[in-house]
């Protein structure tokens, strides 16, 4: 690899850079970039990000059978909260992706079809309400669970305005709490019913 890897993220991301299943779960936290040699390599090897109008109070959840660990992306730009995610969500037997902000995430769903997104509200470059507008406005993903999770009790009456939100946990949020709304998410979409938001 021409760069390393933090070694509490090696074990997580260095497979996923590899190689990721078609069928993918994402839990996104924006990750800040602490190496540009990680950034060069993104940019190498991600396509242009989507963007458009929010969009979509409602998802058709597309039947998506998964073999092996079901994929999650989480965004944050808090490398705390990445690696305690990581660790949650991994030790669930998922398979965790990893972004640092809004831009970050859109180059992995480019390339990554997905199940699920857990993504943070206050990032740098791309904050997570420009997020989920721009994930909801692609035809790619405006089906796209999302969960929301936010520490700025200030977000949180802008979050309750946003409409096709899955669930919004304030941090430090419950591990329990969090790992049942995304095990029923996954589920859903496996299943392929249309749920209202």
């Amino acid at each position: 690899m021409p760069f390393q890897l933090p070694d509490l993220l090696g074990p997580y991301l260095l497979p996923l850079l590899i190689a990721v299943p078609l069928a993918i779960v994402v839990i996104l936290i924006s990750i800040r970039k602490e190496d540009e040699e990680v950034r060069q390599f993104q940019e190498s090897q991600l396509p242009a990000p989507f963007s458009g109008p929010a969009a979509a109070s409602r998802f058709q959840p597309s039947a998506m059978p998964v073999d092996g660990p079901v994929p999650v992306l989480v965004v944050d730009d808090s490398a705390v909260v990445r690696a305690k995610l990581g660790k949650l969500l991994e030790g669930a037997g998922y398979l965790v992706l990893l972004a640092r902000d809004g831009v970050e995430a859109l180059e992995v769903l480019a390339r990554h079809p997905v199940q699920v997104m857990i993504t943070d509200l206050e990032m740098p470059n791309k904050n997570g309400f420009e997020l989920i507008a721009d994930v909801q406005g692609a035809l790619e993903t405006e089906d796209l669970p999302i969960i929301a999770i936010t520490g700025h009790e200030e977000l949180q009456g802008r979050v309750h305005q946003i409409q096709g939100l899955y669930g919004i946990f304030k941090k430090p949020w419950s591990d329990r709490d969090l790992l049942k709304r995304i095990e029923t998410l996954t589920q859903l979409r496996q299943r392929g019913p249309r749920i209202a938001a």
